[in-house]
């Protein structure tokens, strides 16, 4: 409450004091108070597929990294991928070398329907579908990248019946799809991951091109989570325990979208600060 009620029989808390409120749920239900994993700093990425640099102004549906905590709450702007990547291990590095502990959330999949990455790598891990792109995809300081090349190669490996769909009129790759006609009940794969039947306007991770293509982010994210969860103490979540100085995690800065609006200004750019925030 946020008012005095005067003497109880009960614990009283402040409304307000959500530390207080959470510290006062783990404990009735038994889990530990781990005042060493709580994150000091918070950067969401908000990233892109392009296969150019953005322009130089900043603007909308470009890469933007926000990152709040104490004494600091910004969002920076990035034309390139291998900026943003370069900015992202600087950061890591900083706030390991200050003692912070940091979580970075991205906004692409950091995983696929159960039983792809079997399927691709003869693992069924997610790390084993990081590595599997990372020696693959190809992305030049420019942006320009192989993207829908590596999407109509693993179409082929399933067969080429799917599962990814989408890309430009002018690729001439057949074996990718420029719209869905896939049939995942036949292929053996789940068109949508559990969070994406939870939250229907979420597109499914096989959509490479167009509105919404985040399987072209993830397949141009996903070695960027490779690379930098091999460095030294950071953890990828769910996949690992989150107990480690940096750990990354996958985000939604859509479900923000009413908050953002009123905000005005960049979506991207509001959308990271308010959710590092």
């Amino acid at each position: 409450t946020d008012a005095d009620p005067g003497p109880l029989p009960v614990p009283v808390l402040d409304l307000n004091d959500t530390r207080a409120v959470a510290d006062f749920i783990l404990a009735e239900v038994g889990l530990p108070l781990r005042s060493d994993l709580r994150f000091d700093r918070v950067a969401v990425v908000d990233w892109s597929s392009a296969a150019t640099p953005s322009p130089a102004q900043p603007g909308a549906d470009a890469i933007w990294i926000g990152l709040a905590g104490e004494g600091v709450e910004q969002a920076s702007y990035y034309r390139t991928r291998a900026a943003a990547e370069a900015a992202l291990h600087d950061l890591v590095a900083a706030e390991r070398a200050a003692g912070r502990r940091l979580l970075i959330g991205f906004d692409f999949p950091l995983g696929y329907p159960a039983g792809f990455a079997g399927r691709l790598t003869g693992s069924a891990q997610a790390r084993a579908v990081w590595r599997w792109l990372a020696a693959r995809i190809s992305d030049a300081p420019d942006n320009a990248n192989n993207r829908f090349a590596v999407a109509a190669a693993i179409n082929a490996q399933f067969g080429g019946a799917g599962p990814f769909w989408g890309r430009p009129a002018s690729a001439d790759l057949p074996g990718l799809p420029p719209v869905k006609a896939v049939d995942y009940a036949r292929l053996g794969l789940q068109e949508r991951r559990l969070v994406e039947q939870l939250v229907p306007r979420a597109q499914p991770v096989w959509k490479c091109y167009t509105t919404g293509s985040v399987g072209g982010q993830a397949l141009m994210g996903l070695p960027v989570i490779h690379r930098l969860a091999n460095l030294p103490g950071v953890a990828v979540w769910p996949f690992d325990a989150p107990d480690m100085p940096v750990v990354l995690a996958e985000v939604y800065p859509s479900l923000l979208a009413p908050q953002v609006a009123a905000l005005g200004g960049i979506r991207d750019a509001a959308q990271v600060r308010l959710l590092a925030r």
